[in-house]
């Protein structure tokens, strides 16, 4: 399945929200620096879905696309 994800780094608390069945809010503690806020992600979406993710593009943008494993 593919996931695209708005990315919020620096926040208070970290979530996961649903803005449609295939778009994803996901607010992380980490900076968006050396690749801190994509690792932050990469492990709150694993334990989200329950299986592996993987960052197929945005790598530097807010906007990323996520495949999910199912």
């Amino acid at each position: 399945m593919i996931v695209t994800v708005d990315v919020k780094p620096g926040q208070r608390e970290e979530s996961v929200e649903n803005i449609s069945e295939e778009h994803l809010l996901v607010k992380v503690r980490a900076p968006a620096s050396k690749g801190k806020a994509n690792k932050a992600v990469i492990k709150l979406l694993k334990k989200h879905f329950g299986c592996q993710v993987f960052l197929v593009s945005g790598h530097t943008s807010s906007r990323k696309i996520f495949e999910v494993e199912e």
